[in-house]
């Protein structure tokens, strides 16, 4: 039986939430011309969206589309302030209910989880199934095509209608939901907070099935990417088309058909930034290549000493020597 959210609509449009949710959406934004002019008449402009959700006239408006290339390129849409303020407060409420349901090797877009506790999770895995790299371990890696432009906006409904028993907490998440398409019913925006926490409830589903149908007891998803480890080769084939089974028919999703890969640690396994071995584990080159020219772009300490923080992850060196060199003569050579 699954738990079922206790918030209500009243609590979760609360005043109280508003401002709360505007205390968060205002960090680190305080600066954007967008914020400071909502600012400007806040608590008429919060009194507002408190009303119309109070009295259901809320219609989340469009996006203002961008492109950016991180690595690759990607349309990030965005919300007006007074979208991107309910965002916030509904994030407030359904996160940590949600948060609750999830598998513990999620990793994307979780307090406490992120990109270098699921590679350090993946190395851990590894050293059980090879009984400290004196077996063979084997890797299937996989990613999901165009992942969220093909959310089903109606399977993603259903999701959420099996844990939030208040009809107008549903109808809320309608309006979110529907207020952006890459196709008829189908597509959630890049760049939505909301959008973060939906497509994590939507694949808790597959969680679940990869964990308690399939027993897969060494598997770990970040976002789109998901990986299963074993030291059977054949049983990890076998996995492919069941999984591919589940996708297609019960979240309408597609694996990406060139990204379907088993190989072992030896080989080097390529997940979240990073080749991993068995005993290491350095940066992928066009990570490091775009590392570099972010740097040579910008030459601040606070951004040269970020980079740092994240090489110290793994086996980097020569790029560890490279950054500093950055820091210590304001010169870099792209490599």
């Amino acid at each position: 039986m699954k738990i079922k959210l206790s918030h209500s609509y009243k609590n979760l449009t609360s005043i109280k939430n508003l401002l709360k949710a505007w205390s968060g959406f205002f960090k680190g934004k305080r600066y954007k011309h967008d914020v400071q002019q909502f600012k400007l008449n806040l608590m008429d402009n919060i009194f507002i969206l408190h009303r119309d959700l109070v009295n259901y006239t809320y219609h989340h408006g469009g996006y203002q589309a961008f492109n950016i290339c991180d690595p690759k390129p990607r349309r990030i849409h965005k919300a007006s302030v007074y979208d991107r303020l309910l965002h916030h407060a509904i994030y407030r409420k359904l996160y940590p209910f949600f948060d609750r349901t999830f598998v513990y090797d999620s990793y994307s877009c979780r307090f406490s989880k992120g990109t270098h506790k699921a590679v350090n999770r993946f190395r851990s895995f590894f050293y059980q199934i090879s009984k400290n790299d004196t077996k063979t371990c084997w890797v299937l890696k996989c990613d999901i095509q165009k992942f969220f432009a093909s959310i089903n906006h109606s399977v993603l409904k259903d999701v959420l209608s099996k844990y939030i028993p208040d009809r107008k907490i549903l109808w809320l998440l309608g309006e979110v939901i529907d207020s952006f398409e890459t196709k008829k019913d189908t597509g959630l925006p890049l760049g939505n907070l909301t959008s973060q926490l939906l497509v994590n409830i939507y694949m808790n589903k597959f969680d679940q099935f990869v964990k308690h149908k399939l027993k897969v007891r060494y598997y770990l998803r970040y976002a789109d990417d998901f990986i299963l480890m074993s030291g059977n080769h054949n049983w990890l084939e076998k996995q492919i088309p069941l999984i591919d089974c589940f996708l297609k028919n019960e979240l309408i999703l597609k694996m990406h058909p060139d990204k379907v890969i088993i190989k072992t640690i030896a080989s080097g396994v390529d997940f979240l930034g990073w080749i991993s071995f068995a005993d290491h584990r350095i940066l992928r080159t066009a990570t490091k290549r775009r590392m570099l020219k972010k740097i040579s772009q910008n030459q601040k300490n606070e951004s040269i000493n970020s980079y740092l923080g994240l090489i110290k992850h793994g086996n980097a060196n020569k790029l560890k020597k490279e950054i500093l060199k950055v820091k210590n003569t304001k010169k870099l050579t792209i490599i």
